[in-house]
């Protein structure tokens, strides 16, 4: 042992150690507690004596005792974390061990203590938060799909299956649009809690979406225990909801699939279980349907496709094309549209018909939404340095993103973050997405316009028949859908859809986009009848940014057609 003087010396340097310190020999005995450890242990007794291993959990002082036996084996310093007792409760710690030959020649062990308490409370915050539904803290659909793979992997073991239910609330789209969303969410919050009490404590239930929720039910597969299960969650979502000064009947229906016998996946359970569920509601509502063969369910390639979706967002294989969108009279490129795009690693470039409404149904395009949108906000700020002038960017929103309580949220975050004007974002809006609920519509298009973006009608002609909302609403931007343009100049009766487009549009003082816009003809008779801009792959095929940004330094869409894009970018 070092001289008594040297030992008081080493010692009061601890005790000034803003962190927890301990002096332990080889087994793990303390010599010594600074005072900060002596406070947080809060020991009546001298802590000098006790075994540091003693303070801790059973189940992590293996841990301890493994890391000090390293030390003192190897020489080299060690770390490990783990939780320390205090009267109160257990702390997380991070504990760094190094070793020293004392001026006895004896080998100890300096333990130097780092509460990592606030971190991890943290860490775990925003895990929950990854895995759980905000509104009613159960699941949320990926903590569904890592509890199904378990219980798949417990039934392979056990030799015996269980089933997946969806439940859908009967009409509550009702409830939330007559009542308010508000409303909306503690009916949403209420039958969560309900339907968790009436299942077991082994079983999972998540929420997967608007009013759909998924249970997870391990060794229920029999006719007779699936009827007891769902008919007692039909039946407590049949009671009455008390909310306010409101009385709410509500109903469920419920669809199951079963593991083997219909599905051996996560991906394709939940799928068989949710199209059962739609047919519940189509033959009566209120009632239990199980899966069967003879049901239309997902296409094989789709629930395949939904999994790869998932997989893509976490692989970053989703990107932006952007086709030029040109004026119509000097041939200079105004603007670009931003269109998504999926690189698969074995499929190639998937077609956004065949991916678009799969993430419209399972809500992932809130999210694709508003990456897009900010990634083509930035985007934009890089071709106007190209430029060295003004441009504006094009994005579509989709029904799902425009009803998004966030929405403006999302619009707000990328404009902020790419320092964009917002006159030089364009939000392409189908007419049909608009007449679902026009009253909020009107409210979320004014929001918008308050923000300067400009909101453009896309695919004008196709959608709702009433010319009431140009009035209404504050539109900018008319596209005249590529249907009408395709047989131009030829035919008489396209040639007075555009001319009448026009017209109005140049009455109402809006701008134009013709799309489909492919040959010099088509061009020449928009720009004779004063259309301002035009799209199509006369001027560009949608293209990567590097592209485009080449195809802005020749300034033309000439230039740009010479690049031979049409063979390079399909």
């Amino acid at each position: 042992m070092p001289a008594p003087e040297l030992r008081d010396e080493f010692d009061n340097l601890m005790e000034e150690a803003g962190d927890a310190v301990f002096r332990v020999d080889l087994q793990g005995q303390i010599l010594f507690a600074s005072a900060r450890a002596s406070t947080l242990l809060a020991s009546k007794n001298a802590l000098a004596g006790q075994a540091l291993a003693d303070h801790l959990p059973e189940e992590d002082q293996p841990a301890l005792r493994a890391v000090l036996a390293d030390v003192a084996a190897t020489r080299l310093p060690g770390r490990v974390e783990l939780r320390l007792k205090t009267p109160e409760q257990l702390l997380w710690f991070e504990l760094r061990v190094s070793g020293f030959t004392n001026r006895a020649d004896q080998f100890e062990l300096l333990v130097v203590g780092r509460d990592m308490s606030v971190q991890h409370a943290t860490e775990e915050r925003l895990r929950h938060m990854a895995t759980h539904d905000a509104l009613t803290e159960l699941p949320n659909r990926l903590l569904l799909s890592d509890r199904i793979r378990m219980v798949i992997a417990s039934a392979r073991r056990s030799g015996q299956g269980f089933s997946v239910a969806t439940v859908g609330l009967d009409g509550f789209k009702k409830v939330n649009d007559g009542l308010g969303h508000p409303i909306g969410d503690a009916v949403l919050r209420m039958a969560a809690e309900r339907l968790r009490k009436t299942l077991r404590d082994s079983d999972t239930l998540a929420r997967v979406g608007g009013d759909e929720f998924v249970a997870v039910l391990p060794g229920t597969y029999t006719e007779a225990q699936i009827k007891l299960v769902t008919g007692r969650l039909i039946a407590t979502l049949q009671s009455p909801f008390e909310i306010d000064s409101h009385t709410i009947y509500m109903g469920a229906s419920v669809g199951v699939a079963l593991y083997p016998e219909h599905a051996e996946d996560e991906v394709r359970l939940v799928a068989l279980a949710d199209a059962a569920m739609s047919r519940a509601k189509e033959t009566g509502k209120a009632r239990c349907v199980v899966y069967s063969q003879s049901q239309s369910g997902p296409p094989e390639h789709d629930i395949s496709l939904e999994a790869a979706m998932f997989q893509a967002v976490r692989e970053g294989e989703f990107l932006l094309y952007y086709q030029p969108i040109v004026d119509a009279h000097t041939r200079e490129i105004q603007g670009f549209e931003a269109l998504m795009r999926w690189k698969h690693p074995t499929l190639g470039m998937v077609p956004p018909a065949r991916f678009i409404p799969i993430a419209e149904t399972n809500g992932l395009i809130n999210l694709l939404g508003a990456w897009s949108l900010k990634a083509a906000c930035v985007q934009l700020k890089q071709f106007q340095e190209v430029a060295k002038r003004n441009l504006y960017i094009s994005v579509n929103i989709s029904p799902r993103q425009f009803r998004n309580d966030k929405f403006l949220d999302v619009l707000d975050d990328a404009i902020a973050f790419s320092g964009l004007l917002g006159e030089q974002l364009v939000l392409e809006i189908t007419e049909g997405t608009l007449m679902i609920d026009p009253v909020h519509a009107e409210s979320i298009l004014s929001k918008m316009a308050e923000r300067k973006a400009r909101i453009a009608i896309d695919d004008f002609g196709t959608g709702y028949s009433s010319l009431a909302y140009l009035k209404r609403f504050p539109i900018s931007v008319l596209k005249i859908d590529r249907t009408f343009v395709r047989d131009l100049p030829g035919s008489q009766k396209d040639g007075a859809i555009c001319n009448a487009v026009l017209d109005l549009a140049k009455h109402l003082g809006l701008s134009v986009v013709a799309e489909g816009v492919e040959t010099e003809a088509q061009l020449q008779y928009m720009e004779q009848r004063s259309c301002q801009y035009i799209q199509g792959y006369l001027t560009g095929k949608p293209m990567p940014a590097h592209v485009a940004m080449a195809a802005l330094k020749e300034r033309t869409y000439a230039k740009v057609v010479t690049n031979d894009l049409r063979q390079v970018h399909p």
